[in-house]
């Protein structure tokens, strides 16, 4: 009976000494990938400037005859 109590008490002694303590899980960061997106500023300003120019040569009148008085 001694033996008995003797190894229920030494495998109760040698589990806690062996539990250790709460020990915080290490997280990795994630790796974000952003996305890319095209841009249409690639063929939004010579359109714009193409637009700038046609409303300049519009706005000429094309009346070449000077007015004399």
């Amino acid at each position: 009976m001694k033996k008995i109590v003797l190894a229920t008490a030494l495998s109760l002694a040698a589990t806690s000494a062996f539990a250790g303590g709460v020990v915080e899980p290490v997280v990795e960061p994630e790796v974000v990938k952003a996305e890319t997106t095209s841009s249409s500023g690639g063929i939004l300003i010579p359109l714009l400037l193409l637009i700038v120019v046609a409303a300049a040569i519009a706005s000429s009148g094309g009346n070449d005859t000077p007015i004399i008085d």
